[in-house]
């Protein structure tokens, strides 16, 4: 299931490369009353960084994504995730580990109105996603206010696999052209799960792609930092006027 989702997720970017309209001539100055600028539109792939550091500094975690998005005119965006997570979470009274694979496609609207020369995004962009994992249920203890019996331990060491979820996801973030082609990012998420399967006698502590849940609510949050590299694929003419 894993290496179909990568083959949804490459032949998705594809897809989105394909949309690119014709080149424009390359010049700098038309006439004295307006300029115009090769901008460049392509492929821009990258990952979070910030999954990579809690994987190296938290014993628990273990997770990686690869972003991709395509431009396809001056502020659309199409844009995919594709990654895998593994989490324990460890409570005094329940020990459940996750693992699985997501799948995130969708769009960002760039709001912000670049010098020409410049590719920096001001973004919202909005995804949907699915992810399949395994629930593993090591451990947990029956509650009980009475101090006179012994605790009461319970190892099932059960595993729930082939558990599936679909969540829908807004996004909010910056990326900034640090150098030629390369790109830093900060972005926060807020997610809405859709529909997802239940392991028996047990919820989902938490989902790969979508992060914790909780009993009071379907909503959920994230946050993370991105580093990209764009592939230039064609160029558009942008035309400002100088009046």
């Amino acid at each position: 299931m894993n290496k179909t989702l990568i083959y949804i997720f490459i032949f998705s970017l594809c897809c989105f490369a394909v949309q690119a309209q014709g080149t424009g001539n390359s010049e700098e100055v038309s006439g004295l009353d307006s300029l115009v600028y090769q901008e460049r539109y392509g492929l821009r792939i990258g990952t979070d960084v910030a999954m990579l550091a809690r994987t190296l500094f938290d014993k628990n975690y273990t997770g990686f994504e690869i972003q991709g998005d395509y431009r396809y005119d001056k502020s659309l965006y199409f844009a995919a995730e594709i990654g895998n997570e593994s989490y324990d979470y460890n409570h005094p009274y329940l020990d459940v580990g996750t693992e699985g694979s997501y799948l995130k496609l969708g769009i960002n609207y760039n709001s912000f109105e670049n010098l020409l020369g410049m590719q920096n995004e001001l973004y919202v962009g909005f995804r949907y996603g699915f992810s399949t994992f395994t629930q593993k249920l090591y451990q947990y203890i029956i509650y009980n206010d009475d101090n006179y019996f012994p605790i009461d331990i319970r190892r099932p060491n059960t595993e729930y696999s082939g558990l599936t979820a679909h969540f829908a996801q807004m996004q909010l973030g910056i990326k900034t052209e640090v150098f030629h082609n390369v790109f830093l990012g900060v972005y926060a998420q807020i997610n809405y799960l859709v529909t997802a399967q239940q392991p028996d006698n047990f919820d989902n502590l938490y989902i790969p792609g979508f992060n914790r849940t909780y009993d009071s609510s379907s909503f959920g949050v994230g946050w993370g930092y991105s580093i990209s590299y764009l592939i230039p694929i064609v160029k558009k003419e942008r035309r400002k006027s100088l009046k």
